[in-house]
């Protein structure tokens, strides 16, 4: 039987010293690290270097313009989806928003390499039906409007999950008595409905704004060819020409990004601050608006949307797999599977990529489900005040970009781990270290949710039969919590198998992932072989999205994405 701390607590005294620990190497550590050293570096003079270096300002420029228009254009798509889904009678409603889910959760190098295998003269779909423009035109998406226009369909589906979750707690009670007063459709929508969702639309555009900030993947394919840099492109850039001032500057940048990214929720916050927004009656089940005759026209906005962000954009992918070479037109003749045939049999890096990818995925998923279950015990059952405060501090790593993460786990395993003496600066250990505490939160919140429906004298209950901690996890715990676990383990592989952002600064030779290697192939001029891998991903990710659809009625709310 498990030791347990004195009658009243229900926790072994070893939980909370482990998840103190856990919470130290996965948030304290790092992020405390980085700030360390981009301070020491400012107060040694280092930051005048780097301040009056005109590529910051310009790189500073440009990720706040691609971050905020990209934001706009992700609060009117992600919010038009969101209002016609759920507050408007339509057909398929399930499936359109399963659709809409899918660019978020596509790597953004992927959605690049897509949209431009559907624009520009080299197009192998376009020459295929003969609207390519003439050779020599310039392609429009290796542009500060190219970078915005995908960071808006990338981060649309932030700003969906983020209003619908409002636009389903508002009280139907409110909306009837308005109806009833003869109040019309739109009435109730101009004064009732769109103000109450003003938390929703707000809070949306604050996720979009800081993804854009952080975003890697879009911005090295698109902007990098254009010489447009944003902060996480100029740190990448500052790694590739590694100097003696490398640390330093890469540290004050990092912190610059954070920076930018708690303004733009610290916005967010100005915005509804002295508003009042709490409602009264019942919620869960918002009045659905009737469109008559316009409903076709809603659903066919709705559909062709979809055909231009995902559908159109994943047939270029597939076309310029297909196509012989980069700019070939694509015809019976010239169609060719090679591409596949390259990157699955001949390409010896790809096969590591796609081991690297799933066993860090499969490690990271796996090993944060442990963690999970033993952190979300604490946080849901711990009478302790530092219970919340444990809970926020875990969310931080996966608030901030990737790209600040990474370079807080290089200042901490740039130099070997003291007593033991061993270094895993380049080894694939510092790329799952990082994914665990990028992650961490994307694991922990449906486990958090599901233990918050656990009544706690169940487990009370077998504590006084007698049972330990460790009986009582694996008789009444786990099985409880196992629907809202296995959702975990694949969102964790979903998001992780996907990942560039982290694993663009800490890879090596040998431990390249997918996304590197996509980026890769891409950069050295291999685009049909980089949209054969992209193709096999994107089948990936809609594989896992499907297995976790078909359990989506056994799991807690909130842990499908695309459910309500």
């Amino acid at each position: 039987m498990s030791r347990t701390a004195p009658s009243g607590n229900s926790q072994p005294r070893w939980l909370f010293p482990f998840v103190i620990i856990v919470i130290f190497l996965f948030s304290v550590l790092p992020l405390g690290r980085l700030a360390a050293t981009g301070i020491a570096s400012a107060f040694k003079g280092g930051a005048s270097g780097l301040l009056t270096d005109p590529a910051l300002w310009d790189s500073v420029y440009y990720t706040l313009t691609t971050s905020f228009f990209g934001m706009m254009g992700s609060v009117v798509l992600g919010g038009g989806f969101a209002l016609l889904l759920t507050l408007f009678n339509l057909r398929a409603k399930t499936l359109l928003g399963f659709l809409f889910m899918l660019p978020t959760m596509i790597p953004p190098q992927v959605t690049a390499l897509s949209w431009i295998g559907m624009t520009g003269p080299s197009s192998a779909l376009l020459k295929a039906v003969g609207l390519a423009p003439p050779l020599g035109s310039p392609q429009p998406l290796y542009s500060v409007f190219g970078i915005a226009l995908l960071y808006g369909v990338q981060h649309a589906p932030l700003v969906y999950l983020s209003l619908r979750a409002g636009l389903l707690a508002l009280p139907r009670d409110a909306v009837e008595a308005a109806r009833l007063s003869g109040a019309s459709s739109w009435r109730v929508l101009n004064d009732i409905i769109l103000p109450l969702s003003l938390p929703g639309f707000a809070a949306g555009a604050a996720i979009a704004f800081v993804s854009g900030v952080g975003n890697f993947g879009i911005p090295a394919i698109l902007g990098i060819p254009a010489s447009i840099y944003t902060l996480p492109t100029l740190i990448y850039s500052k790694f590739a020409a590694f100097g003696p001032g490398t640390f330093a500057d890469v540290s004050l940048l990092s912190g610059l990004i954070a920076i930018m990214a708690v303004i733009g929720l610290a916005i967010e916050e100005r915005v509804l601050r002295g508003r009042d927004y709490r409602v009264i009656g019942l919620s869960g089940q918002v009045a659905v608006f009737t469109l008559g005759k316009w409903r076709i026209v809603a659903e066919l906005a709705l559909w062709l949307s979809l055909v231009v962000i995902l559908v159109l954009p994943l047939m270029a992918l597939v076309a310029s797999s297909l196509a012989p070479a980069y700019g070939v037109p694509l015809s019976m003749k010239t169609v060719t599977m090679h591409a596949y045939e390259e990157i699955l049999f001949r390409q010896a890096i790809t096969r590591t990529a796609f081991f690297n990818s799933i066993g860090l995925s499969l490690a990271t998923a796996f090993g944060l489900l442990v963690v999970s279950v033993l952190v979300g015990y604490f946080i849901v059952r711990a009478k302790s005040r530092l219970a919340p405060v444990i809970s926020a501090i875990a969310e931080i790593p996966y608030a901030l970009p990737g790209v600040v993460t990474a370079v807080a786990f290089i200042l901490v395993f740039a130099a070997p781990i003291p007593v033991l003496g061993i270094s895993i600066y380049g080894t694939i250990w510092i790329i799952l270290i990082a994914y665990f505490s990028h992650f961490f939160a994307v694991s922990l919140k449906p486990v958090v949710s599901a233990f918050k429906q656990i009544d706690p004298s169940l487990e009370e209950a077998a504590r006084l039969s007698g049972a330990g901690f460790g009986r009582r996890l694996k008789d009444i715990v786990v099985p409880l919590v196992g629907p809202a676990a296995g959702a975990s383990v694949i969102l964790v592989f979903l998001i992780a198998c996907n990942e560039l952002t982290v694993s663009a600064l800490l890879w090596s030779a040998g431990t390249q992932t997918l996304g590197v290697v996509i980026y890769n192939l891409d950069d050295s001029g291999s685009f049909n072989l980089a949209s054969a891998l992209s193709v096999l991903v994107v089948l990936m990710v809609l594989l896992m999205m499907l297995v976790l659809e078909l359990f989506a009625n056994r799991l807690p709310k909130g842990v499908v994405p695309w459910r309500s």
